[in-house]
């Protein structure tokens, strides 16, 4: 009876040591650079709790979650257009409790975005953490009057165009023309019968195109030269060579630039669901935001982070983006898989032809 005493409350002490271990530490599934170790030293401190981080990418934390069926992390970080589909199919991931951030703290069209992207049946399952926009790198001495993908079809910088044939060239081109593409992603036939405009508007235009960039550095050479004045390209590379010559800068296009957010997930067999709110709410108050972007320069969904920016960053926001221009961002949704087969052809036409 003694020895099963002692040996009942050597387990009870066990489990209870587990219990501890479990809700002193959060394990996060996350980017490299996405959660920096100051910020995790300084949420310890504050906390209590012990970070654990796996660095991941987006393939890897769908492959690690579906293998346990949402155990192991308490936060994961995935795109916000990897979500909804595999959510669908695996339920790895727990419904987000948006009383349990601090949703004042974020761009509201951010958040509006995540949640509909995010959103299975009744419930969303991200919060917005870090962004970045695709748009123009425009000579503004060359090419002052480039104000949105349409300059790509422009007579005016004939042999001075550069984009690179992929689906983010077909989406900018029908945002400039009015439509809005993600809006027929749900009809297969109406999206092949507008990206077939596009398609013809590419091929009409394509005497104008320098090259079809396939290599960022490429890309930017050719702008540092002179040789192509206005290009469909990312923020930071735009950013970069405004640093080197004031004439050439990152453009959010009139029609929308072209945006990405990845986020924050609470996986559905998380241990400490707790700290996983405190680290979102730790990492989205406005000055941990701001020393993020100053350090990987990806912004962020805190509003408040801009008056805590390096200004060579500060700068690069203001000048690129006002506060219409981040609202008008049009944010990547889940593409249909139909949808990718319709633009491959598509884009393979538009190279083929003469």
């Amino acid at each position: 009876m003694k020895k099963q005493l002692v040996l009942s409350c050597a387990l009870a002490l066990s489990a209870l040591s587990s219990c501890a271990y479990a809700a002193e530490t959060l394990k996060i599934l996350t980017w490299k650079g996405y959660a920096p170790n100051e910020l995790v030293v300084k949420f310890e401190k504050k906390t209590g709790y012990k970070v654990e981080i796996t660095y991941s990418n987006n393939e890897e934390m769908i492959a690690k979650l579906r293998a346990t069926r949402g155990a192991g992390f308490d936060v994961a970080q995935p795109s916000q257009d990897r979500i909804s589909s595999v959510q669908e199919k695996y339920k790895i991931y727990k419904a987000i409790d948006y009383s349990k951030i601090n949703t004042s703290a974020l761009v509201t069209s951010m958040l509006d975005a995540v949640k509909k992207n995010t959103k299975v049946k009744d419930d969303s399952f991200a919060v917005p953490f870090c962004y970045g926009t695709s748009g123009l790198i425009v000579n503004k001495k060359l090419a002052p009057n480039a104000k949105d993908y349409s300059a790509l079809l422009d007579k005016e910088y004939a042999g001075k165009i550069s984009y690179r044939l992929k689906r983010p060239t077909l989406i900018g081109v029908a945002f400039a023309k009015g439509e809005n593409p993600f809006e027929k992603y749900s009809d297969a036939k109406e999206y092949k019968t507008l990206m077939d405009g596009v398609a013809k508007d590419l091929i009409k235009a394509k005497p104008y195109v320098k090259n079809y960039w396939s290599n960022g550095d490429s890309l930017l050479e050719l702008l540092r030269s002179g040789e192509v004045v206005v290009a469909m390209g990312w923020d930071n590379g735009g950013w970069k060579l405004h640093k080197e010559n004031p004439d050439l800068d990152f453009v959010a296009p009139k029609s929308g630039a072209l945006g990405w957010i990845d986020t924050f997930a609470i996986p559905a067999k998380a241990e400490n669901v707790e700290g996983a709110y405190a680290w979102i709410n730790f990492m989205l108050e406005a000055e941990n935001a701001a020393y993020f972007t100053n350090k990987e320069g990806y912004g962020t969904a805190s509003n408040g982070a801009n008056k805590f920016l390096d200004k060579e960053i500060k700068d690069n926001f203001e000048r690129s983006f006002t506060k219409a221009d981040i609202d008008n961002i049009n944010w990547y949704p889940p593409v249909p898989a139909k949808l990718e087969s319709i633009e491959g052809k598509l884009l393979d036409k538009v190279k083929a032809s003469k």
